[in-house]
């Protein structure tokens, strides 16, 4: 039980000046410790990765060895790599603050005299807060008006509810607590870190968001290599200086070679940013990521449980119908309302709140209003004298009203038919003549409420509805209408292969009306969360097979058929907003909360919040997080081929008494394409044309998969084995060292550029998809071109680099060998057409 909501009218709150001028004097209203992370603290992260350090003893062999020019040169590639790094980091800290702003809790507050929603950073101290059921209190408060249920646990550990009244001591409301029941308003006098839980050091706006599946896989595979390198560099150095005669820091200097080129470290760099950067993507398909390992969840999505109201609907409820059991009143073109109706009306508008919140409550009183005002049916004066609200057991509310005579009382009832007419105690044909009535109206797409009066002669409350004699009066039937995109977004998700199942706490035929409408599925059979209680897990299960449409579902029951359906092998996202559907939005692999309409406690629980309510935009999010999965599986093949032949023309050379190929001056500028080409050239790939036509992906798959990865082994190293062809001809022909490492560096270089377009589809010749539809192609291609002309042209980087002008024969060599590349890859892709649908088709 409740008491009635708070009077706003009389209550301005702060003019928007004022709380503007106080948000700037006072700063914004944010706990401690949402600080970005520092330019120290970036840098600091790069001076201790591998890369780094290797370049640090490199530079200093060098000039050990006299060569202050390489020396140089890779000293100075030590801060180009920070200039790099800094800047992929600013992008990804600029999209998760983005996220961060994004997903701050926000508030209702009075200013001006009208009710405006702002960021919980923008909460001052005099604002008037209104509070409903389910909201994230924004600043230490004290209630002024209304009856509130508030859970402390956050500061207490007490998970029962305290009761706030208004008052200096009852009234007390604390920053970050959950209002868990009723609708109040309260004066904030304390933010940010004055608050109580700022106090004790509770910092909720920090996130430290964690880490996700594909990163700790990288982070395993990256530490195999590393091991593995590190051991193999050593004992080739040791082989180059026991065994070649070669002085022991030329020697050093060969493995720190070979180590470098065996590290993928661009691994953890194309995750970050593909998953910071995914998420930013999709949070401008109005879909905000909470949880940034939800986005490569996104793209094995199996099954899509979601809410009829406001999701596959507009959420715009009306009064459409009423029905008196024999008379019908239809709100379309009417002039005037029939008398029989005033009093089905009336005592709905008196069993519902005067300043509702629920969009079935507000279309009763806006219909209501519309038809009744300046009649004696309007009783806006009234005020409840006690409540009892909707529970599990009976889904009906009754509001009882002090009556004309003493201890004689009024009582206005609504809720589910089927729990008016238990109230009103029907013989069986009565019960069985509506719920015909009941089941019409479902038919045509109408959620029905029946509505009834009573009477009570007494002081003492009785315990529950059941004690109270009741008058069936009618019933309404309300129309939310699908949004328009929704038929197309169902059949987009049909065709990808992801199952759309409705769970509601809708009547089953309304259920099936909006269904049958939106297509969402051909089989009209229903489960009810009646039935649904009968059943065993393994029978519910089984049942659940073969059921897409859930009716009358109580929120603990969604949780349980979130776990079932997890259990069974599925990828469940679903959505919710309601505070009793966060232990299933939790539950689930991706839960999705609604931005609109959903309480902060759900959004809370969430993975994502759907800024829009759309199901349109969940397709969407769906569509991005396959794009964002699939570049992932192509950044990570180009990275391996990539290093294949880095490795062999610095390891080969040596092992057949060539002169030195790749040295680390070559293998840092090597670093410097193959970093942008996977974070950012494949990071913006646009999806593939059929990404909405495949099945999910199954958990289980990876971009590390031995598929993926022995295809790009297969690839670099057909490719290495094809320059050091090239190397050995040349050297053989009595061309100098210098010609001879220029046509294969060049061919190396211009190679990089091969693999970034043969990988961006494998079931496609690489010059096959036109590069313009990624900007960055022709951005890589111009970067590619401008590097060998420099390494070439300019008379200090060629020498740095050991290489020469190219003459007639090294070109052709070179180009020799760029072709019989084009060549190898074409055939490659053709020989293996299992391999490149398993590695593109996920």
């Amino acid at each position: 039980m409740s008491e009635a909501p708070p009077r706003l009218a009389g209550r301005p709150g702060l003019d928007p000046a004022e709380a503007a001028r106080r948000l700037a004097e006072h700063g914004p209203n944010l706990l401690p410790g949402s600080t970005p992370k520092s330019l120290f603290g970036i840098v600091r992260g790069v001076l201790t990765e591998p890369m780094f350090l290797m370049l640090l003893v490199a530079g200093g062999l060098y000039l050990a060895l006299g060569d202050r020019a390489e020396a140089a040169f890779l000293l100075s590639a030590v801060f180009v790599v920070i200039g790099i790094t800094l800047m992929q980091e600013r992008k990804t800290q600029r999209a998760l603050e983005s996220l961060r702003e994004l997903s701050a809790p926000r508030a209702l507050v009075l200013r001006g005299g009208e009710e405006i929603r702002v960021p919980g950073r923008d909460v001052v101290v005099g604002d008037l807060l209104v509070l409903h059921e389910g909201d994230r209190i924004a600043a230490d408060a004290l209630l002024l008006d209304g009856h509130l249920d508030v859970n402390e646990s956050l500061l207490t550990g007490e998970a029962v509810p305290v009761t706030k009244l208004p008052g200096a001591e009852a009234g007390q409301l604390f920053a970050s607590t959950v209002v868990t029941k009723g609708v109040g308003v309260a004066e904030a006098h304390a933010v940010a870190g004055f608050t109580a839980v700022g106090r004790i050091g509770q910092a909720l706006s920090t996130t430290v968001e964690p880490v996700s599946g594909l990163q700790l896989a990288s982070r395993r595979l990256i530490r195999q290599l590393a091991t593995g390198g590190l051991l193999l560099a050593t004992a080739y150095a040791l082989l180059g200086w026991l065994w070649d005669g070669h002085g022991l820091l030329q020697s050093v200097l060969a493995g720190i070679a070979l180590t470098m080129a065996i590290l993928p470290e661009e691994i953890p760099v194309i995750l970050t940013v593909f998953l910071a950067l995914g998420a930013w993507r999709i949070s401008r398909h109005k879909v905000l990521t909470r949880r940034i390992p939800a986005v490569e969840t996104l793209g094995a999505i199996s099954v899509l449980a979601v809410d009829k109201t406001g999701t596959l609907t507009q959420n715009r409820m009306q009064v459409a119908e009423l029905d008196l059991v024999g008379d019908t009143f239809r709100d379309a073109g009417a002039d005037e309302l029939p008398e029989p109706f005033h009093e089905l009306v009336e005592f709905a508008m008196l069993a519902t709140p005067a300043d509702p919140f629920d969009p079935m409550e507000k279309a009763i009183q806006q219909f209501g209003l519309g038809w009744l005002t300046d009649t004696e049916h309007v009783h806006a004066e009234w005020a409840p004298e006690f409540e009892y609200a909707l529970s599990p057991d009976i889904l009906a509310m009754t509001r009882v009203f002090r009556g004309d005579a003493r201890d004689a009382h009024l009582l206005a009832t609504k809720g589910a038919p089927e729990a008016v007419i238990d109230l009103c105690h029907l013989d069986a044909g009565q019960a069985a003549a509506i719920l015909q009535r009941v089941e019409a109206m479902a038919e045509r797409g109408l959620r029905v409420l029946g509505v009834a009066r009573g009477e009570w002669q007494g002081a003492a409350w009785p315990r529950g509805q059941h004690d109270f004699d009741f008058r069936f009066l009618g019933l309404l039937g309300f129309v939310d209408p699908p949004r328009p995109e929704v038929p197309a977004a169902i059949a987009e998700c049909r065709g990808a292969g992801v199952r759309v199942i409705m769970m509601t706490g809708d009547h089953p035929a309304t259920a099936r009306a909006i269904a049958r409408e939106v297509g969402l599925s051909e089989r009209a059979e229903v489960i009810t969360g009646a039935e649904l209680a009968m059943l065993d897990d393994a029978a519910l299960g089984e049942r659940l097979r073969h059921v897409d449409l859930c009716a009358r579902l109580q929120p603990e029951q969604k949780l349980r058929l979130v776990q079932l359906l997890r259990a069974d092998g599925e990828v469940v996202a679903m959505t919710g907003d309601g505070v009793n559907d966060a232990p299933a939005l939790k539950a689930a692999d991706v839960g999705i909360a609604m931005g609109e309409r959903g309480t902060d406690v759900a959004r809370e629980a969430a993975a994502l919040v759907l800024l829009d309510d759309s199901f349109a935009s969940i397709v969407s999010a769906i569509r991005q997080g396959r794009r964002i999965y699939d570049n992932i599986t192509k950044a990570t093949r180009f990275v391996f081929a990539v290093h294949m032949p880095i490795i062999a023309l610095a390891l080969v050379p040596t092992l057949l008494h060539w002169p030195v190929l790749l040295m680390p001056v070559h293998i840092v500028l090597l670093e410097l394409l193959i970093d942008p080409a996977c974070s950012v050239v494949y990071e913006a790939d646009p999806a593939a044309d059929d990404i909405m036509q495949r099945p999910p992906r199954v958990p289980s798959d990876s971009p590390f998969a031995a598929a993926n990865l022995r295809y790009a082994v297969i690839q670099g190293l057909g490719f290495a084995g094809l320059l050091l062809l090239g190397y050995g001809l040349l050297l053989g022909q009595g061309l100098d060292a210098a010609q001879s490492r220029s046509a294969v560096f060049i061919a190396l270089v211009a190679g990089l550029f091969l693999l970034t377009l043969a990988n961006r589809d494998l079931s496609r010749p690489a010059f096959s998809r036109m590069p313009a539809r990624n900007p960055w192609l022709p951005r890589m291609f111009g970067a590619v071109a401008l590097m060998l002309a420099a390494v070439v042209g300019l008379p200090f980087l060629r020498g740095v680099m050991g290489l020469a002008v190219p003459g007639a024969l090294a070109l052709l060599a070179t180009a020799g060998m760029l072709a019989a590349t084009v060549v190898w890859l074409e055939l490659l892709r053709r020989a293996a057409p299992g391999v490149a649908r398993k590695a593109t088709a996920r």
